[in-house]
């Protein structure tokens, strides 16, 4: 899944507010963008931690560009000067216990499929592949 994050500068300091759009109550506060990029994927991953210990759903990453509109017309003197990323996190860990299941797909599918895994640093597996799949089908 990937999650948008927002850096902003805060006032009277060199350091960097850095929130997570799509997982309300997720910041942190960085001296530096490098760091916050380390330590806002920790945050993330505690906080989506916290969301699948208590059974929560664990929420679909919306697009950046969407994200950067709604906050420039909340308050576009704070945001017009902020630096977006986008953090990649693989949910499955949080998705809860894995489970075996029997899928039939054509073979031409499994290929591509497999072409796709062997060619992204974005899927592990091909369970991945389609688990991700199935997510953003949910998501919709």
């Amino acid at each position: 899944m990937k999650y948008s994050v927002v850096f902003t500068s805060i006032e009277k300091t060199s350091n960097y507010q850095v929130n997570v759009p799509d997982l309300p109550g997720c910041s942190i506060v960085a001296e530096t963008i490098d760091s916050g990029i380390d330590e806002v994927t920790k945050a993330i991953k505690s906080h989506l931690e916290i969301l699948a210990e208590y059974g929560e759903k664990i929420p679909s990453g919306l697009s950046l560009e969407n994200h950067r509109k709604s906050y420039m017309l909340e308050n576009p003197h704070t945001y017009a000067q902020a630096f977006w990323a986008i953090i990649a996190i693989d949910i499955t860990p949080y998705l809860g216990k894995s489970h075996k299941i029997n899928v039939t797909l054509p073979e031409l599918l499994i290929t591509q499929i497999d072409d796709k895994v062997n060619k992204s640093s974005d899927y592990k597996t091909r369970s991945g592949f389609i688990a991700s799949a199935c997510l953003a089908e949910l998501a919709k």
